[in-house]
């Protein structure tokens, strides 16, 4: 008889390796930017954001704040490598005004995630006080970050074109949302919950768009290899 806690692990490993698929998206964007030599109009935001939520993810998945969360802690582990190496190819073919603006984000982020991290150390000594700063911290930086889907789904309405958001991208998101939200359910976990929950829902809106308003023609690949897919745009409902 399989238990709870081994469909637990079966699910975040599919979880996993469609939250690998999200975080390797943006690969396009740079094949582009290395051939150009150049970023373009290409923003470092959806980067810079999506470190400072792969960091504080990282933390909530270690024994000392989350027992149990490995699979949390692995995924964003490697999102963290994945993304640092993106913004590290942006700033080698960045502008003296992107530069800065890199440095000054990633420096803030840094000083902010060391005051988290000492806080809740120094200041919390059970696993459910620190569970629930950071938890907190962690939905309250994904709401923020979920601003991006829906500027996409505008573009969409607007435009009555799906031509920049990709059926891959929303498929994926949709279906990363889901896994999250049955592990977090298998063993309670209400901060991954709300995350995924809220991302399984823009998920699925951007499915429904897509439907809508589909027509032969769109995302033709030329253009759609040179739309920014943007690692927070896709993985708002990554944990």
């Amino acid at each position: 008889m399989v238990n709870t806690e081994t469909i637990r692990i079966v699910v975040g490993i599919i979880g996993n390796v469609i939250s690998f698929g999200l975080f390797i998206s943006p690969a396009p964007t740079f094949v582009t930017i290395l051939k150009r030599k150049s970023v373009g109009d290409f923003s470092p935001m959806p980067y810079i954001a999506t470190i400072m939520n792969c960091m504080l993810w990282v933390f909530y998945g270690t024994p000392v704040v989350h027992p149990h969360s490995i699979l949390v802690l692995t995924i964003n582990g490697i999102g963290l490598f994945l993304e640092i190496i993106y913004l590290t190819l942006f700033f080698i073919f960045a502008d003296k005004k992107n530069r800065l603006k890199i440095i000054g984000f990633i420096f803030l982020e840094l000083v902010f995630i060391s005051a988290i991290i000492l806080g809740t150390l120094l200041g919390l000594h059970t696993y459910d006080d620190r569970s629930k700063l950071v938890g907190t911290i962690c939905i309250v930086f994904g709401i923020i970050m979920y601003g991006s889907p829906l500027t996409i789904m505008k573009t969409v309405i607007v435009t009555k074109s799906v031509e920049y958001m990709p059926f891959s991208i929303s498929m994926a998101s949709f279906s990363n949302g889901i896994c999250w939200l049955i592990y977090a359910l298998l063993r309670f976990d209400l901060y991954i919950l709300i995350s995924n929950g809220v991302g399984a829902v823009l998920g699925a809106a951007q499915l429904i768009l897509y439907f809508c308003y589909w027509k032969p023609g769109d995302q033709n690949e030329k253009k759609s290899s040179q739309v920014q897919l943007s690692s927070s745009s896709a993985m708002h409902n990554m944990v």
